[in-house]
């Protein structure tokens, strides 16, 4: 079955989910976004305000930076892929608890299976956290690590601050801007070494 067709199926199973209390609280689940055979793969922590109005991921004023990095380095959307770990907005926007991260995570992971990039790019601690646990995002941001997941097998994970931080903290944007234009670069070493 091609990729694409596969991601709706799994989108149709993420809309009747119910297993933990976020989706009593949101207005809907918001699956993830992109092309279906995307090199990059871009995960964020959860839907905000405006994700859970529209149901897309990274459509509030974190998505217009996220956009506005993605065009720095001539990426569009339709190019990548991006999803959360946690599907449902956790309320007032409160940074998602553990169980409900883990209460995701297979779904999170499925889609990885299916799409198979080659670069994951987490955005935040939380994100980062899921994949590379007991390690400081202020230390990790902007750098490549290669790790084996028990589930999906070996995979380039590359660390960024979540675009919110730059919002509220500006001198963070142009760390943020700095490790996002070496994706390229990034992308290219990896693609050389397979």
């Amino acid at each position: 079955m091609p990729k694409k067709l596969l991601l709706e199926k799994l989108n149709k199973q993420m809309f009747a989910c119910a297993q933990c209390a976020l989706r009593k609280t949101c207005h809907q689940v918001v699956p993830g976004e992109g092309y279906a055979k995307a090199k990059i793969m871009f995960i964020g922590e959860g839907p905000g305000k405006k994700e859970d109005e529209l149901g897309r991921p990274f459509v509030g004023s974190a998505g217009k930076f996220l956009d506005e990095m993605l065009a720095i380095i001539k990426l569009k959307r339709e190019n990548i892929y991006i999803a959360n770990v946690v599907k449902c907005r956790p309320p007032e926007n409160r940074d998602p608890l553990p169980q409900e991260a883990v209460t995701c995570w297979p779904w999170l992971l499925e889609q990885i299976k299916i799409i198979q990039p080659k670069l994951i790019v987490t955005l935040g601690r939380h994100s980062m956290e899921r994949f590379l646990p007991n390690h400081k995002i202020s230390q990790m941001h902007g750098t490549l690590v290669i790790k084996t997941i028990p589930e999906i097998g070996k995979q380039n994970f590359y660390t960024l601050y979540h675009p919110a931080a730059a919002l509220y903290n500006g001198s963070m944007r142009e760390t943020l801007i700095q490790d996002f234009k070496k994706i390229p670069k990034v992308l290219k070493k990896i693609e050389r070494e397979k």
